[in-house]
């Protein structure tokens, strides 16, 4: 999982994918954001996300793509379903959408897009999931009336390649409202946890998905990665994050931050194996120093058979 605001270009892109198939990385996720979120770098690469995917989608073979997450508050979600669908479509059905409700405030009001309260942002949420969803069946015409979105007639052309559709990841906290979304739209549920929280919202989302008479969704976990073959290896890595954070390597060593997991191989694989006994079904390795292309070869080389 790659942060895409950080100064990622399309030669950086193409290179990290090329190493995801090369190395046997079965899929490649990206956030969604126009900005460096700190403010500190606005200097740095943003690349749309989803014009990101859809040229990847076509230099690709196996890799599957998505976001984590798209706000809703971005796109419209007719255009939203039907960039998804045309990515689908050139990737010949690799792509996921992850969607969530938007959080970053300044990001919003530097490109004008309007940050509305939690409730409501949560019920423009429900309704772009309404309507991507709706936009992706085969019935057609597709209208929608709604609080935020009027749709009458619309004939979504493509559709997606992946039946019934692409996966659709939902990402939060696993709140009471989160949750029932999640169980009424979402084929995952994707969280920001330690392994006690990852359980803990798992068992919420499960109980959402009983509530709506389903049967329990995937639920995935990102995580901060830096990983290191040996002590040196390690400490280069951790440096290399450090310089893009403005952090003091010494302290993302001694004292990582909650959901950024730091260690040599077999440490590494402990803390992964905790998310697993969790519940936690996969997790999106958040790569932080995206140029590092060594890195990839390492989770999937070393660590990732270790959790097999």
């Amino acid at each position: 999982m790659i942060e895409g605001q950080e100064g990622v270009t399309w030669p950086h892109w193409r290179a990290i994918a090329e190493a995801c198939e090369r190395h046997g990385v079965p899929a490649l996720f990206r956030s969604d954001h126009y900005q460096n979120l700190d403010g500190r770098h606005p200097e740095r690469d943003a690349l749309d996300a989803w014009a990101t995917l859809s040229a990847l989608t076509a230099v690709t073979s196996t890799l599957r793509l998505g976001t984590l997450v798209s706000p809703a508050s971005f796109r419209h979600p007719s255009v939203l379903a039907k960039m998804v669908a045309t990515a689908d479509q050139i990737s010949g059905g690799r792509v996921e959408l992850g969607l969530g409700a938007g959080w970053h405030e300044a990001e919003h009001a530097a490109y004008g897009f309007p940050f509305r309260e939690t409730r409501v942002r949560m019920e423009v949420l429900e309704e772009q999931l309404a309507v991507v969803c709706g936009a992706w069946s085969d019935d057609e015409p597709f209208s929608f009336s709604g609080k935020h979105y009027e749709l009458k007639g619309l004939r979504a052309r493509p559709k997606p390649v992946q039946k019934p559709h692409p996966p659709l990841i939902m990402g939060g906290l696993a709140g009471p409202r989160s949750a029932a979304l999640a169980a009424r739209f979402a084929d995952e549920y994707n969280t920001f946890a330690s392994a006690d929280d990852a359980r803990a919202r798992r068992e919420r989302v499960i109980a959402a998905c009983e509530r709506a008479g389903r049967e329990p969704i995937r639920f995935s976990v990102m995580t901060g990665l830096i990983v290191g073959s040996d002590e040196a290896d390690l400490r280069l890595r951790v440096g290399r994050v450090a310089s893009i954070q403005g952090e003091a390597p010494d302290k993302l060593l001694s004292d990582p931050p909650p959901g950024l997991i730091v260690g040599n191989v077999e440490e590494a694989a402990e803390q992964l194996g905790a998310l697993r006994e969790a519940g936690v079904d996969r997790v999106m390795c958040q790569h932080l120093a995206h140029t590092d292309l060594e890195f990839i070869e390492l989770l999937a080389r070393e660590l990732a058979p270790r959790l097999a």
